[in-house]
């Protein structure tokens, strides 16, 4: 039996089409958590202990597939990767900003700073130039990727680090234990060490890793989704709101209207609108909810995320093809 593409089944459809097959599996992976935890009554208890399975192995390994496997001799432009990484920090800047200067709550404060910084570029963004492009352009955000999810992971920890309780401790050491002994940021150092090794890993290490990196996603869209409640959602609209417009609209404003000006195009263009404009990263959740955040705002802002974005990547993409950008 022979698989088609997502690119390929989104030919008929056109742009909507790639969009729709690209988010779509992420919300029916939810929906099956939801599905779970009220046909195997799960508990919270149940559910929290699943996010530390998902927060201690899962994502760790699939960080370092993500450095280790990236192939560095790929030609990118220095420029390129500068501004990913420069307005990457004006997105955090802006939300923390905005969020610290409106919101009063710091367990909210934590989650919503990273939900609008923080986008599912690797789990979503990647796959959606591959759609785009084909596999031969995969390489180019890969490597924007290297260098931007480091910076995620440090920003988050430090994020909730200094807003973790109403009290918050925000001495350097503290929070840079914090960023030390985190699991995704341990994972990234070793695939970078591995990396840089004179020889390759065994290759039945390697296929153990690229077969605990291939089930994370759906892991963690499944654990997501038994989290989830409407309750918490409809409680904290206002939050959820107001993270999720700056996700996928502000955020990739900002980005891709600097990088239009700037004068990137193509595959390029794409990656920084890959980084900017899906939705709120999967980790988010699993970091908010084992640092002490506010983990069901951050559950609420991955999952109408998701669904709003069929709808923002749509008119992204029209759009910069309109203008003969992409």
């Amino acid at each position: 039996m022979r698989y088609r593409s997502q690119r390929e089944e989104g030919k008929g459809m056109g742009n909507f089409g790639i969009a729709f097959n690209a988010v779509a599996p992420l919300l029916l992976f939810m929906l099956a958590g939801l599905f779970a935890r009220h046909q195997l009554h799960l508990g919270d208890r149940a559910v929290s202990e699943l996010n530390r399975l998902l927060f201690g192995v899962f994502l760790p390994a699939n960080m370092f597939a993500s450095v280790y496997f990236t192939q560095a001799s790929q030609l990118i432009t220095p420029s390129f990767i500068l501004y990913g990484v420069l307005s990457l920090l004006a997105v955090y800047c802006l939300g923390y900003f905005l969020v610290v200067r409106f919101v009063k709550s710091n367990r909210k404060r934590g989650a919503m700073i990273q939900a609008i910084y923080r986008s599912n570029f690797i789990l979503l963004g990647v796959p959606l130039i591959e759609n785009i492009y084909g596999a031969y352009a995969v390489p180019v955000p890969m490597m924007l990727a290297a260098f931007v999810v480091p910076i995620y992971n440090v920003l988050a920890i430090f994020t909730l680090e200094r807003f973790r309780s109403d009290t918050p401790d925000i001495r350097p050491g503290h929070i840079l234990a914090g960023v030390l002994h985190n699991p995704m940021v341990i994972g990234a150092i070793l695939g970078l060490c591995c990396k840089l090794l004179p020889f390759d890993l065994p290759a039945l290490v390697e296929k153990c890793i690229h077969q605990l990196a291939s089930v994370t996603t759906p892991f963690a869209l499944v654990v997501l989704g038994a989290s989830f409640t409407l309750q918490g959602a409809y409680s904290e609209l206002k939050e959820v709101t107001i993270s999720v417009v700056a996700r996928l609209v502000l955020a990739p404003l900002l980005v891709v209207g600097a990088g239009l000006a700037l004068g990137f195009r193509g595959i390029e263009l794409a990656s920084l609108l890959a980084m900017s404009g899906t939705p709120v990263a999967v980790a988010s959740f699993a970091m908010a909810q084992q640092m002490g955040s506010d983990g069901e705002l951050a559950g609420d802002t991955v999952i109408f995320s998701c669904a709003f974005s069929f709808i923002t990547l749509f008119l992204w993409i029209y759009g910069l093809q309109a203008l003969g950008a992409l």
